[in-house]
């Protein structure tokens, strides 16, 4: 009689771990199910932003941009670069060995970029936050075209962002044989945002995002297959060499900018890598004749370098000279001392408040510059066409 009944009893117990194992496993099946059908809150986003032809409502960005970070997962260990951390703690081992080499070949070009290219970093940081997305993006213009707007490729691409003409009017650029707006800073950075939302909607990985912005999605999807993963140091290989080159020509222009305390993102006050601890004790790199005949008139307001030397047919390497780190200290302090030749002055006073008008417009980007007020922006005698 024992003996069924404990008989009957161990019958059950493995009836219950059966009955268990299954309900754990529907519970599964739910969860799971209810992961693929109900679409993530970031691509609902990026949907309405490709839909609209316009940047997200302004509550949305700031939760779209702590999502689009995680999209560096594969790069920093953190998700996104801390300037204020080591920069060989928080990326990944795999891009240090290039990063090097790239390093010794093209780190003079770019470290003079930071000064020049600084009123275009900020244009592109500005529109870029609009979107939610990250600022590190930037350096991918300058991967595409050193930030050239006259550059164009052997193969049709044009523009800071290397549009192809069919690419630039899906995402809404007038190119035809009077106007090509894939050289107007301000349009292809706005086409270029919603462009990098489009590839990050099928990659959610920046890394990868970079790859298909040269090679195309379907290259990309064909290395993912091959290789059964969505980890670039994992399928990079099958990848075709210039994707992947440019990839990696993304890490290390972002190390260059950055790694060594670079000015396009934060300020350095520190004192390190050159740069003065003391913001103010920058001076004009001018000769004695030029200090001469330069007048100076205290600004303020939200005024943008580029803006300005658009209106006083000014060279933006010539106003660099005479008003170091302008854009900086006036986003910091929003005030300046600003310094120009006499003629250059009188022009300025002149169009003062249209000026700072139409670099508001600009600062806000909630509405397009009239074209009446279009910004045109100066292309670098030195920055080199892109090639490939």
């Amino acid at each position: 009689m024992k003996k069924i009944i404990y008989i009957i009893f161990i019958q059950f117990l493995l009836l219950s771990a059966k009955a268990g194992s299954i309900n754990n496993l529907l519970l599964q099946q739910k969860v799971s199910d209810t992961t693929i059908t109900n679409e993530p809150i970031e691509d609902s986003i990026i949907a309405e932003v490709l839909k609209t032809k316009a940047p997200p409502q302004k509550e949305k960005v700031q939760y779209f941009s702590q999502v689009t970070k995680y999209g560096f997962k594969n790069l920093f260990a953190q998700y996104n670069y801390n300037p204020s951390l080591p920069y060989s703690a928080q990326v990944n081992p795999n891009a240090e060995s290039y990063m090097q080499d790239y390093l010794k070949l093209h780190s003079n070009q770019l470290v003079k970029m930071k000064g020049w290219g600084q009123p275009y970093f900020n244009l592109i940081d500005n529109i870029l936050s609009q979107y939610g997305l990250p600022r590190e993006l930037k350096y991918l213009a300058v991967i595409e075209s050193n930030l050239s707007s006259g550059a164009t490729s052997w193969k049709g691409a044009g523009g800071p962002w290397q549009f192809m003409p069919h690419t630039a009017r899906d995402y809404g650029l007038v190119v035809n044989n009077f106007f090509d707006e894939r050289r107007d800073y301000y349009k292809s950075t706005h086409a270029a945002a919603r462009y990098l939302l489009t590839l990050y909607s099928q990659m959610h990985d920046w890394l990868l995002v970079i790859a298909a912005y040269n090679g195309g999605p379907g290259r990309v999807y064909d290395a993912i297959k091959k290789s059964g993963s969505r980890n670039f140091w994992s399928l990079q290989y099958y990848l075709p060499t210039e994707s992947r080159n440019h990839v990696k020509k993304f890490i290390a222009t972002h190390y260059i900018m950055e790694g060594s305390g670079g000015i396009t993102t934060t300020p350095n006050l520190s004192g390190g890598n050159g740069i003065s601890a003391d913001p103010y004790a920058k001076k004009p790199n001018l000769t004695e004749e030029e200090l001469a005949i330069a007048a100076t008139q205290s600004i303020s307001g939200k005024y943008n370098s580029l803006v300005i030397t658009k209106n006083l047919s000014m060279d933006i390497v010539q106003f660099n000279r005479y008003n170091p780190d302008f854009d900086n200290m006036m986003a910091m302090n929003g005030n300046y001392d600003l310094r120009l030749p006499a003629d250059k002055m009188q022009l300025f006073l002149a169009n003062k408040y249209v000026i700072l008008n139409e670099c508001v417009q600009l600062l806000l980007g909630d509405n397009p510059v009239p074209p009446s007020n279009q910004v045109t922006y100066p292309t670098q005698k030195n920055a080199k066409k892109k090639r490939s």
